[in-house]
């Protein structure tokens, strides 16, 4: 009998090895937070408005937008998180964190709207939390005597939501490196948060317009529309967990068995001098931005002079709003598509397509004297220039000096707002174009951290700890953003103390007062951040040299290399 011969099928080929894929799996994670990042800083660009309705002064301010960290650094939530991360992989976390901060979101939500005014919430919080034994010895009390009852409630859904929002971000990064790592990682990782630093701008230039929606003030419009969003994030989350498992069914990954977390792969961690200087340098970064963001319209409020826009005019619609936001998705849209497209014309029209519409967007943000309009260009060159230094850190590497670049970047920024922009107040267009140059420098600085740091993780700790080594810098991260925004505050209240006589004597609106605020001490104490951060930088790029981390050598290995190494691991 003749035998017939059969050829072995060969195995089918990964979901990740598909480009389409894995850029569809990065598209909903970096969707889910970009939604994040618009509730993160809802409230940023209508602190003057929680002044004059809410009767929050700067430190009340601080303090509620600091709480958003509080139980990750001082309940080691984030820590847990990154436990769970390790034990129960990215899909289970993913949307762990999704409904968390949904969760935290709609407290926070009912925190600011008229229902709870007088209500008996606002009154156990006014008689409550005015002194928490231990924490308020320490200094460390997310409350204090006097905090406005909305303050407070609104910080406890604010702390449920900074537990959300900080395991997303972990879980995003782990991610990430599951779908891209050997590929484009740190193209990825830039890329990943170009769009979700989107979301800054969007809630700088659709919070305003929802508070004020109408003619009517309330603040609560603001924070329902992000809610709204991170319920859409939860879906992002929830199509994406189908899309990683399909691709463990066809890897037959057991990411949650393989390599059980243990507490002793912390030690491997912490004795990493690189993973330290890296984990410092990255509190020192977004300790001088994130921060920063939430007083940055307020900062320009008082630091420019805007002339009141005839109430009829098209400038004073809420279509303009739109109209801007549209342009604004033109240039992002532009200057990333001008990385991608193979053909020369294409990406010089597309480029010249984005810069156009920039130059656009900003006239309109000086027509409509708008601060939150204005530091809303914060991420567009970012954006743009993000998957171009991801590019370089992928193929030519050099990520340490990039972050030593960022740093001088950071600081001159901060220099610039705190000492020559007030020089320009009198100057209605100088002013305005030295704040978007500014503005446009310091986001263009901010993007060299997400495309160079993040994916220099993996090079200093084993695969299977890399949740916890995310988790441990976010925690470390978060110290800061817990410190500095309620520093910022407490800082610009007892530099400005004619403001608070002025309000107690009368002489003075809670309207005029929020936008008087001198900002010289709080922005020259963010330029000390980045003059640290770029001692830290060069010191990394020195430890890099000694202990060979590969911190400046690319991520991207030429074929030759990848075989050589995979031969090698076979034979051991």
């Amino acid at each position: 009998m003749e035998q017939v011969k059969t050829t072995p099928k060969s195995a089918p080929v990964a979901l990740n090895e598909h480009a389409w894929a894995r850029w569809t799996a990065l598209g909903l994670l970096a969707f889910a937070m970009f939604c994040s990042y618009i509730f993160m800083d809802i409230l940023s660009p209508i602190k003057d408005l929680l002044q004059s309705t809410r009767g929050w002064n700067s430190t009340a301010f601080g303090t509620m937008q600091g709480s958003e960290t509080f139980l990750n650094v001082f309940i080691f939530f984030l820590i847990f998180a990154g436990i769970i991360l390790d034990k129960m992989g990215v899909r289970f976390t993913a949307i762990l964190s999704g409904a968390v901060m949904l969760v935290g979101a709609v407290i926070n939500w009912y925190a600011l709207t008229d229902a709870f005014l007088g209500s008996s919430l606002d009154v156990w919080f006014t008689e409550h939390l005015n002194y928490i034994p231990v924490f308020d010895e320490l200094g460390i009390s997310p409350f204090y005597k006097g905090m406005p009852a909305s303050a407070k409630f609104s910080a406890v859904g604010f702390m449920i939501f900074g537990c959300g929002v900080e395991m997303a971000g972990i879980t995003v990064s782990r991610g990430i490196v599951k779908w891209f790592k050997g590929r484009e990682m740190a193209l990825a990782m830039g890329s990943e948060m170009a769009l979700a630093r989107l979301g800054v701008a969007t809630c700088m230039i659709f919070s305003p317009m929802f508070a004020e929606l109408g003619g009517d003030i309330s603040v609560s419009r603001s924070v329902a529309f992000g809610v709204v969003l991170l319920m859409i994030a939860l879906i992002m989350f929830i199509v994406y967990f189908f899309m990683d498992r399909k691709l463990d069914h066809q890897t037959q990954a057991e990411e949650e068995k393989d390599d059980p977390f243990r507490i002793s792969d912390l030690g491997k961690i912490l004795s990493s001098m690189g993973f330290w200087l890296v984990a410092l340098l990255c509190v020192l970064y977004y300790s001088a931005i994130f921060p920063f963001q939430k007083y940055a319209v307020n900062m320009l409020q008082c630091n420019l002079a805007f002339t009141d826009v005839p109430a009829g005019s098209f400038w004073a619609s809420d279509a303009v709003t739109v109209w801007q936001y549209v342009i604004m998705i033109v240039v992002a849209a532009g200057s990333f598509a001008s990385n991608f497209a193979s053909n020369k014309a294409v990406r010089v029209v597309c480029l010249l397509l984005a810069i156009g519409a920039l130059i656009t967007y900003c006239w309109m943000g000086y027509m409509r004297q708008s601060a939150s309009a204005i530091f809303a260009v914060f991420p567009l060159l970012a954006v743009g220039i993000t998957p171009i230094l991801g590019k370089f850190v992928d193929y030519k590497g050099k990520a340490a000096s990039m972050l030593v670049l960022g740093a001088l970047l950071l600081i001159a920024c901060h220099l610039t707002f705190a000492f020559i922009l007030p020089m320009f107040k009198g100057s209605p267009i100088g002013g305005v174009v030295l704040a978007y140059l500014t503005i446009l420098v310091l986001g263009a600085s901010f993007s060299l951290v997400p495309a160079s740091l993040w994916p220099s993780v993996p090079k200093l700790v084993d695969a299977k700890i890399i949740g916890s080594a995310y988790a441990l810098i976010f925690w470390i991260q978060n110290i800061g953003l817990w410190l500095f925004p309620m520093l910022i505050g407490k800082v610009l209240d007892s530099s400005n103390p004619q403001i608070a006589q002025a309000l107690a004597d009368g002489t003075m609106t809670e309207e005029v007062a929020s936008v008087s605020y001198n900002y010289t001490a709080p922005l020259v104490m963010l330029a000390c951040l980045g003059v640290a951060a770029l001692v830290l930088g060069l010191v990394l790029k020195v430890v890099d040299r000694k202990k060979g981390l590969g911190l400046e050598e690319p991520n991207v290995k030429p074929r030759a290399e990848v075989a050589e190494s995979e031969i090698e691991a076979a034979e051991m």
